[in-house]
């Protein structure tokens, strides 16, 4: 072809078009091939997946790397093994970046770095979600600390980010060592059963250093994440399935922390008794039931949207909506553990509440907790610093809170499940509460030890005096009385007593005093 002088403008847009075409055919029908055996989906079909047809833009199409090291001088890694810009998701605006794992196994160079830099500096200055596909090798090697300083780039943007737009990361194929980082920087990690991992040090090193013998599915796969470390918020079937959940949850959320609450069409009634929760208590206290159906009956249409499903399955935390309107839910789970609190459960109600403050997510809180677990595991564990948090988080949260007391809601333990003195805008309280410092039979044998031990039939003694002390304090009419609970209420009317409340408390300002930020017990 001739040189640019004598090219025709024909000329040079056919050379644009063939060289965006040679682009966009990633790493090559090989590497295309080889990514979808592996069961995932290369980085455009993704992208194309999550936006809506049509609308995605890319971003620095014909960035190259710029690195002459180890042979890279004489390598074309198309767009650099990133695929960055934005479109719209349900007709609302939303930024990405999808790495290529076709191209040079997804690696993160200098250039790399820096087109994921831009579409989250873009994200940041529109006030629109920022989502990341990861699926990426580590860190190019042959490129050195350049590399390493992309890393860092990310960190810091995704830390000046927080709690400002939504960050979303999926795990879609390998994630390892400093790549990890970002992830757990963000709000929301999803992941792929049996096709993506994540680990700081992988298996061959741990076998090298420790002796230890663990598969990659194991150590970092998403089922190990969700349900023994936490990192994991989502797991997912497949890429289509991750990339839907992912639209699921962008729906709950606002663009920013400037933005209004997204408002979804509402087809359920304001008016609806929830008849079934009159009969949902079982008669014995130490009875479970699923806290997960008296979430749903309240829900618009029975609908909840779960994170972190499968750890610490003692706390429920969840998105639903009323009457259209997006509302956080955090209630112990009595089916698991009693519904006790411990270490994992504070740390996963402490985050959840944490995010929906910073988006102006009401908070809803429904009790149901023994107190918090006892033993020299937890101690040791930091269950007085972990439990701290959940104090932490609810006195900070300044959006509407509303706390339903469906049945138990002793000592400590009350108190950090939003109770009116961690700032509860309105307490209400089930005919089934029991809001008192501990249990009856553990308060009797400590107020009436020496009654019962003079006994002539100690037993007969303590039941007499657990019945008396059931029927004085183990209700919820003793704290109604005193005006620690706003309100008793029959569970059939909970759905229109929380409509009633967040349309009373929906421009609730609540201002604290002037600091630079709170030092939260981590």
């Amino acid at each position: 072809m001739a040189d640019d002088s004598q090219k025709t403008t024909k000329d040079k847009i056919n050379e644009f078009e063939k060289k965006s075409q040679t682009i966009k055919m990633m790493g090559g029908e090989k590497q295309v091939n080889k990514q979808h055996e592996g069961g995932r989906l290369t980085a455009r079909e993704r992208l194309d997946l999550l936006f809506d047809k049509g609308t995605f833009e890319e971003v620095q199409l014909f960035v190259r790397h710029r690195s002459t090291l180890f042979g890279l001088d004489k390598k074309e890694i198309p767009s650099d093994g990133v695929v960055t810009g934005f479109g719209k998701v349900n007709g609302r605006v939303v930024f990405a970046a999808a790495q290529d794992f076709t191209s040079s196994g997804g690696s993160l160079g200098e250039m790399h770095a820096k087109k994921i830099w831009k579409v989250m500096d873009m994200a940041l200055a529109a006030r629109k979600p920022f989502v990341a596909l990861n699926d990426s090798g580590g860190a190019r090697i042959q490129e050195g600390v350049p590399a390493l300083e992309g890393y860092g780039g990310i960190f810091y943007r995704n830390t000046i980010a927080s709690g400002y737009i939504p960050q979303i990361t999926a795990i879609m194929g390998p994630t390892a060592g400093g790549a990890v980082y970002s992830p757990a920087l963000t709000d929301w990690v999803f992941m792929v059963k049996q096709s993506s991992y994540m680990y700081i040090t992988g298996p061959d090193v741990i076998k090298a250093v420790i002796g230890e013998e663990v598969t990659h599915d194991e150590l970092g796969g998403a089922v190990a994440h969700a349900t023994k470390s936490g990192v994991c918020h989502f797991v997912t079937e497949n890429d289509k399935d991750c990339l839907e959940k992912i639209k699921t949850l962008l729906s709950y959320l606002p663009d920013s922390c400037q933005s209004p609450l997204p408002a979804a069409d509402c087809t359920d009634r304001a008016d609806r008794i929830c008849a079934e929760l009159d009969t949902i208590m079982p008669d014995k206290v130490n009875r479970a039931y699923d806290m997960k159906k008296i979430i749903k009956a309240i829900a618009d249409n029975n609908e909840m949207f779960e994170p972190m499903e499968m750890w610490a399955q003692n706390m429920v935390v969840a998105f639903i909506r009323v009457m259209g309107q997006t509302v956080g839910v955090i209630a112990n789970n009595p089916r698991f553990m009693g519904g006790v609190l411990d270490v994992n459960a504070s740390d996963k109600a402490s985050r959840f509440i944490r995010f929906c403050d910073a988006f102006n997510i009401p908070l809803l809180t429904f009790t149901d907790v023994p107190g918090y677990m006892p033993g020299t595991n937890q101690e040791w564990a930091g269950i007085i610093r972990h439990g701290a948090k959940l104090l932490h988080a609810y006195s900070e949260a300044t959006v509407p809170k509303i706390t339903v007391i469906i049945r138990k809601a002793y000592g400590g333990a009350y108190l950090g499940m939003c109770s009116k003195q961690l700032g509860a805008d309105y307490v209400m309280a089930w005919p089934t509460a029991e809001i008192a410092v501990m249990g009856a039979e553990g308060a009797c044998n400590i107020i009436y030890r020496a009654e019962i031990s003079a006994a002539s039939d100690p037993a007969a003694k303590r039941a007499e005096l657990v019945a008396a002390y059931e029927d004085k304090f183990n209700n919820p009419y003793f704290a109604a009385s005193l005006g620690i609970i706003e309100e008793i209420i029959a569970p059939r009317d909970t759905r229109i007593r929380v409509i009633s409340l967040l349309e009373a408390l929906k421009d609730k300002k609540e201002t604290r005093v002037v600091k630079k930020h709170n030092n939260i017990p981590l």
